[in-house]
């Protein structure tokens, strides 16, 4: 018998190692398939992209900037989402504040010389403190960083977010909401944001997480997203 299909979405700078160990964990209950998101020009011309390789329906999973993908998707076609999840992502759109902070990146990622993707500057945002030093986790992202490069990072920084609200509120499929407690970047009062909008929504808090949750802590979001996939409507 087929395994349902879970496709899994990564965030910006992130390809299939973002989630290696939940294909690893998961691939007994569900077939995992990590969606490309390296092509395109806005959520919407990514977004169909991602559906037009995707089966008729699905479980759906997004990180980060694959979060806006996945709120993108619902809004194009929710019919063919059976459940979804977003992990340490926003639904928040664009204000001049975010577009200033991803101009300063642009600038940085287009200076002469090597492209370093994540320099230990935007680790500090981006892990919790405990992993700072974990050469382990700071080689797995730094490695997809240097894989994809500065012109898909220019590419996706520059995709405009839009606002996902109406869109959660909408749903009525299973949604699990899971942030990492030290998340600094989209942190937890925005998730529990979210998780209001959707009454059936359930929210988890990663413990000595920051950001990098499925790479940070993947035990604890494995688990979660076990029991979201068990979970009937």
């Amino acid at each position: 018998m087929a395994l349902p299909p879970l496709i899994l979405i990564p965030g910006l700078l992130n390809d299939a190692e973002l989630w290696r160990d939940q294909i690893a964990v998961l691939a007994d209950i569900a077939d995992c398939r990590v969606a490309d998101i390296t092509q395109g020009e806005s959520l919407e011309a990514v977004a169909r992209s991602v559906l037009a390789q995707a089966p008729p329906r699905f479980a759906l999973a997004g990180f980060s900037l694959g979060g806006y993908v996945a709120v993108e998707m619902a809004r194009i076609a929710a019919e063919r989402i059976e459940r979804l999840a977003l992990l340490d992502t926003s639904i928040q759109p664009d204000d001049p504040e975010r577009a200033a902070a991803r101009q300063i990146r642009d600038r940085a990622a287009r200076a002469p010389g090597t492209f370093h993707g994540f320099g230990d500057r935007l680790l500090r945002t981006y892990l919790s403190a405990a992993h700072l030093k974990d050469e382990h986790i700071v080689g797995r992202i730094r490695g997809m960083t240097q894989r994809l490069g500065a012109e898909i990072f220019l590419r996706q920084n520059n995709i405009l977010r839009k606002d996902g609200a109406g869109v959660l509120a909408g749903l009525t499929c299973p949604v699990l909401i899971l942030c990492g407690e030290e998340d600094r970047l989209t942190p937890l009062a925005e998730h529990q944001a979210m998780a209001r909008l959707v009454p059936q929504a359930q929210l988890v808090t990663i413990p000595g997480s920051g950001h990098m949750t499925p790479i940070e802590n993947p035990g604890a979001v494995n688990a979660a997203l076990r029991d979201w996939l068990r979970s009937r409507r």
